[in-house]
């Protein structure tokens, strides 16, 4: 035992004999619980999170009265919640845009962000872009140029075209795939991604 090992009160003996049991309890087939078990099962104790809060949410022109936890993303609400399910859920850490949502005209990836933060914000989701049977231009384009494969990350790109062209930015090749980076399709459908952009940067 070395001098600090006696200052703390145990040895490496000891530390490997501790760490050991749980292995030999398991093939013993003895039951053991953890620190984490035996801290949630005692008597008295139990386990609980945020508590839910009221929020209310401007989701495509239409106020929604929601209860839940502060920690609830904006996606989960959109999908879980008021079953806007066009929004969908992709890599849940900001780099693929399959979840890009519109708040204030403005997008962003709604798993990176909170319910409870957009009450006074006005949020659009592909669900909201057309007029009843009149589609929005970017969704007529991305018609018309078949800018998808197998149509996973589609809401995402038109929510996010639209973003693009509220943007104001310029419409050459360049431009658009720079802006756009932020949106993965994994078929490979760009070319036609950036026809049906340019196509319904005119009519917008």
């Amino acid at each position: 035992m070395s001098h600090r090992d006696d200052e703390l009160g145990f040895s490496r003996r000891i530390f490997l004999v501790g760490a050991g049991a749980p292995v030999l309890a398991a093939a013993a087939g003895v039951g053991i619980s953890t620190p984490l078990e035996a801290a949630t099962s005692a008597p008295g104790l139990t386990s609980v999170g945020p508590q839910p809060v009221p929020v209310s949410l401007t989701v495509n022109g239409q106020r929604q009265e929601l209860n839940i936890e502060p920690r609830v993303t904006l996606l989960d609400a959109l999908r879980e919640r008021l079953f806007l399910t066009g929004t969908k859920k992709g890599c849940g850490q900001g780099t693929c845009g399959a979840c890009t949502v519109l708040v204030n005209g403005r997008r962003i990836d709604s798993c990176l962000t909170f319910a409870v933060m957009h009450e006074n914000d006005e949020i659009t989701t592909v669900e909201g872009l057309a007029k009843g049977d009149d589609l929005h231009p970017v969704q007529a384009a991305f018609l018309k140029h078949d800018g998808f494969q197998c149509g996973y990350c589609t809401p995402g790109q038109i929510v996010s075209s639209v973003g693009f062209l509220n943007e104001k930015r310029g419409l050459d090749e360049d431009t658009v795939r720079e802006y756009m980076s932020g949106n993965i399709c994994r078929c490979g459908a760009y070319p036609n991604i950036v026809k049906a952009i340019q196509e319904a940067g005119g009519r917008v």
